[in-house]
């Protein structure tokens, strides 16, 4: 397909031109506020603010803001402000020609003895929402889900269609086809490399911490960049403005702590979390006893001074996290990785209305395997990545927007390792590169949104990278108010990838590398389409069909005998699928149900093989339950067509020779060696499971405890991991198992 990139650059500028001109000749005012919780100033997202008058409205976006255009002047309007879990507030204002009013609003908790949603009359439906595949969660919709060991955030994603994992014992995560890698997890705007702890099984990111999370699964627009699959985006909490607060919990695997608190023109906010229990860890690795030891450390501190500069917002964050597998027995290998990111960030809103973000980061990845005296490979792999990104938003009287960006990052990945031949590979890079993007929204039309845009590599990670562009399109139309149409398309480039062993059953952690000079970048071409229709506001269905084609894809060359040959080879990936979701919700309970029908293939050397996450059928039903009184129940109902993996046909001695000299003394031994059947033809049985939990709010004076109780695997069956490959034995995943929280607030 021939792309016209100058006609794409022109028709920026004539939309830009036609806005602006809109802008200025019409004498509507508009309506910019903030939504905040009144008693820790903590900003509300995704919050629903709707004019009652003009039955319009609009949500609050990742950092609690709203704005709303083109209202009437001198006319006195009906404004309700309603979130989960809060009293509905209503204000009444009026604006006057070419006036931008901002207001602050605060919205009161409910008390824990009422129930945890309330409803208004009306729940505004963005029709014209160009994001394609975006998904909003707001840490109340977090906390409500089963827990399994407890709330995470990453384990949450493997609910929606769309989103694949391998197993139980970790919440690795693959979405649409694509490999683990190619998944970009961002926390306050800095990439997060190695996103899990002990083993897989969660997040390194702590939910206490967390306000908002926005999870692509596809089609996002040029403001991303650097993965071909989704874009994971978390950001934290603020702390306390108001007074000092403290929070503490304990699970059967951690204990953690949290403490935020106000500070001159600004505030901060302090969190901590450990592990002290294997107990869960032999339920989840088939009862061996694994010596894991893990923590991560966060903190933030913000300030805001009109003495400074007047609607300015100043961030600093830090993360640390640290993780260690390590055995008293000298046969055994042992494990360390850890992420240390720092990040600085500077909101400014203007008049115009106009943002703009200014960030700089730092995020380091290290990771070690210790063969100690056992067979395992030795491996060392450290990463390094300074990134400095600008970006500009403007907001124009007739809703259209225009976002430029740009962004340097600077790269250093290291990396030493041998093969399964013994082979050693000592990769040492330093690279940088240079991108822009700029896109459009056209949003002026109440049925009908487009978002079209670019981001330009000026300068490449990998040095064939330089230069090229990364189009990208998305649309919404709804011919009718219940009716929305979706499509986008765009290319994608990604210069940074894994070593990944697909023939490992756990991965403790892959390595990650630049790609080398000798390979192109990793580079997709993706297309999606839905349909939506909207019965009520309350209840909806989405039916959603996508196609990706991958090419330049870097695997671990299995054929590398000698220190010359290279240590990576491309492959190409296909993935396409269908995907179905039905929501209802009430004032008390919810009902979500999402089903996905998809393939995924990749091809190396000419061979073509099903990856170890394909799977071709996979559901879920989820039911929540607030009656009221601080009382909350769920449950998660999950169903999974079988994973490849790769048959062992059958075993023979093999003649084990180290040296020469046992050729002529015959003292070679001979050691069992597996016949294996062509790559992951096989299919492992069906999964499927119930999970339930249960939470109970009290309250002791200034003291709020949370008690959750959560069962996994209720009727306990027994779901197939893998067969060992030495003795063929059968390995499941998780037996019934029930865990504990309790969490303190002060």
């Amino acid at each position: 397909m021939q792309i016209n990139y100058p006609l794409i650059f022109r028709l920026l500028i004539f939309f830009t031109i036609i806005s602006i001109q809109v802008s200025y000749a019409q004498q509507f005012g508009k309506l910019r506020g903030v939504v905040s919780d009144s008693i820790n100033g903590e900003a509300l997202v995704f919050c629903n603010i709707y004019l009652d008058e003009l039955k319009t409205g609009t949500s609050t976006d990742k950092r609690g803001m709203f704005l709303i255009n083109q209202i009437p002047p001198n006319i006195k309007f009906t404004v309700l402000i309603s979130y989960v879990g809060y009293q509905t507030k209503t204000i009444v204002f009026e604006v006057q020609p070419n006036e931008l009013k901002d207001i602050e609003i605060n919205l009161e908790p409910l008390s824990i003895e009422l129930s945890a949603v309330e409803k208004i009359g009306e729940r505004y439906v963005e029709k014209n929402v160009t994001d394609l595949g975006l998904e909003k969660i707001s840490i109340k919709q977090l906390e409500i889900l089963p827990k399994g060991v407890e709330t995470d955030v990453i384990r949450s994603l493997q609910y929606l269609p769309g989103v694949s994992s391998t197993g139980d014992i970790s919440a690795r995560y693959y979405v649409r086809g694509g490999s683990s890698d190619q998944n970009l997890v961002l926390l306050n705007g800095v990439t997060l490399y190695a996103p899990f702890h002990s083993l897989g099984l969660f997040s390194v990111i702590d939910p206490d911490m967390i306000n908002s999370i926005e999870f692509f699964k596809g089609g996002f627009s040029s403001d991303y960049s650097g993965r071909l699959s989704s874009i994971l985006n978390v950001l934290t909490k603020d702390g306390n403005k108001n007074r000092f607060g403290a929070a503490a919990s304990a699970s059967f695997l951690t204990g953690k702590g949290l403490l935020q608190g106000p500070i001159p023109n600004g505030s901060f906010m302090a969190s901590g979390r450990f592990s002290y229990s294997n107990k869960i860890l032999k339920s989840f690795l088939d009862q061996k006893t694994v010596p894991v030891d893990f923590y991560d450390i966060s903190a933030r501190i913000n300030y805001s001074s009109p003495d400074i500069f007047n609607n300015a917002k100043f961030s600093l964050f830090t993360f640390l996290t640290n993780d260690k597998i390590s055995y008293n027995d000298p046969s055994r290998e042992g494990y360390s990785w850890k992420n240390n990111l720092l990040g600085f960030e500077w909101l400014q809103v203007y008049d115009a209305p106009l943002f703009s973000r200014l960030g700089i980061s730092l995020s380091k990845f290290e990771g070690k395997i210790i063969p100690n005296e056992s067979n395992l490979k030795p491996l060392t792999n450290d990463l390094q990545d300074v990134t400095i990104s600008f970006d500009l938003n403007a907001v124009f009287n007739s809703k259209d927007q225009v976002d430029f960006g740009l962004m340097i990052k600077l790269l250093s990945a290291k990396l030493f390792m041998e093969n399964k031949t013994g082979v050693e590979s000592d990769i040492d890079r330093f690279a940088g590169n240079i991108s822009i993007y700029g896109k459009y929204k056209l949003l002026r039309y109440e049925n009908f949104g487009l978002d079209i845009g670019s981001r330009l590599n000026v300068t490449g990670i990998n040095s064939n990278t330089g230069g090229t562009f990364e189009p990208r399109i998305s649309f919404t139309y709804n011919p009718y108010d219940d009716l929305i149409f979706k499509g986008s398309t765009g290319i994608y480039i990604q210069e940074v990838s894994t070593l990944t062993d697909e023939d490992e059953i756990i991965s403790i952690f892959d390595p990650w590398i630049i790609i080398p000079d000798y390979l192109d970048p990793a580079k997709s071409f993706s297309y999606s389409g839905g349909i939506q229709y909207n019965f009520s506001p309350d209840v909806n269905i989405q039916i959603e069909g996508y196609h990706r084609n991958s090419t330049n894809v870097p695997v671990t060359n299995d054929e590398k005998y000698f220190s010359f040959d290279p240590d990576l080879v491309s492959s190409s990936q296909e993935s396409y699928g269908w995907e179905f979701g039905f929501n209802l919700q009430d004032n008390i309970y919810s009902i979500t149900t999402s089903y996905s029908l998809s393939w995924a293939y990749k091809k190396v050397d000419g061979y073509t093989y099903y990856p170890k996450y394909d799977t071709r059928h996979a559901g879920n039903i989820m039911l929540e339950f607030n009656p009221g009184n601080a009382w909350s129940f769920s449950s998660v109902w999950s169903l999974y067509s079988g994973l490849p993996f790769t048959e062992i046909i059958s075993y023979y001695d093999k003649y084990n020779i180290q040296n020469p000299f046992e050729v002529l003394s015959g003292t070679g031994n001979y050691v069992p060696y597996l016949i294996l059947a062509d790559k992951n033809l096989g299919r492992l049985a069906s999964y499927h499971r119930l999970d339930i939990g249960v939470s109970k709010k009290l309250s002791f004076g200034p003291t709020i405890f949370t008690i959750s109780l959560n069962a996994i695997n209720v009727y306990n069956r027994k779901n197939i991991f893998y067969y060992e490959r030495d003795s063929g034995r059968r390995v499941n995943m998780l037996p019934f198992l029930f865990t504990a929280t309790i969490k303190a607030e002060i």
